[in-house]
């Protein structure tokens, strides 16, 4: 029989089917020069915890957490990094000296660091956030610190105010509704809405936008994601999915467990010339 390997590095989640971590985390391995073990594990709903706790224990040293688990992880960690507490969001953890857990957030930096790539972010910039769920509390204080402004759209006012609430403190944040009357132009704009959402031509107002507005799903898939394909109708000139964010992610998570921070442009384009991104 071929020998069992059990992974020590590993990605939670429900679903995890989707995810391209195992194959960047791959490439990261052979780039890096050092040999781990990475899969994407589906959990039960009402399992979280136990099944952690059970993978430390074993083999695990690190693991990436994903949808939904990412602010029940922030309450497994034994000890946080900075951008964890501001967020209360985990996405990454470390078996430290086979003695605690640490829990890091790096969907920020991920992302700041994607649209750095492209060219789509500056320091002045206002941008317009849509959705206010867990994927937002990620990102918020890494373009609030950059020196942004953003504004948060989202269909339930009330987790949009509690988040203005929470990061305030960071920077220059506000919320804006369909109803609101403004003749500003954001300079960016970033879908954080679930990929299964359905886009309505009036999502949000196009007399929002200019023709150099910048626009961002955080969402990917193979071919454009319904959010592009909705700006593309609408005549945007320059958009993005987010696989650049995962594999930025990805990197600073790979950094946190060796110590060695990998190059994200091989990884990027692999990933879009085998699947067509």
């Amino acid at each position: 029989m071929p020998k069992l390997i059990i992974p020590d590095y590993a990605l939670f989640g429900n679903p995890v089917n989707h995810s391209k971590s195992p194959q960047i985390h791959k490439l990261f391995s052979k780039q890096i020069d050092i040999l781990y073990n990475y899969e994407s594990i589906n959990i039960p709903m009402n399992n979280f915890s136990d099944i952690i706790f059970s993978f430390f224990k074993s083999n695990g040293k690190g693991a990436n957490i994903t949808a939904p688990f990412k602010e029940k992880a922030y309450l497994l960690a034994d000890r946080l990094t900075n951008s964890a507490k501001i967020s209360k969001s985990v996405n990454t953890f470390k078996k430290i000296n086979n003695k605690y857990i640490l829990g890091d957030n790096t969907d920020g930096i991920g992302l700041l660091s994607d649209l750095l790539r492209l060219h789509f972010i500056e320091k002045h910039f206002s941008i317009l956030i849509l959705g206010a769920g867990g994927a937002v509390r990620g990102i918020l204080f890494s373009l609030l610190s950059f020196g942004c402004s953003v504004s948060i759209l989202n269909r339930t006012l009330l987790h949009a105010e509690k988040l203005v609430f929470e990061f305030n403190q960071f920077g220059k944040i506000d919320i804006l509704t369909k109803n609101s009357t403004t003749n500003k132009k954001f300079d960016l704009i970033i879908n954080a809405t679930s990929r299964n959402i359905n886009y309505e031509t009036d999502f949000f107002c196009v007399s929002l936008v200019s023709s150099k507005t910048f626009f961002y799903d955080m969402n990917y898939q193979i071919g454009y994601t319904p959010f592009i394909n909705w700006c593309i109708k609408i005549g945007a000139k320059y958009f993005s999915d987010g696989i650049g964010m995962l594999v930025f992610q990805a990197a600073h998570s790979c950094f946190l467990w060796h110590n060695i921070l990998p190059s994200v442009n091989p990884v990027i384009k692999t990933l879009k010339k085998k699947d067509n991104f």
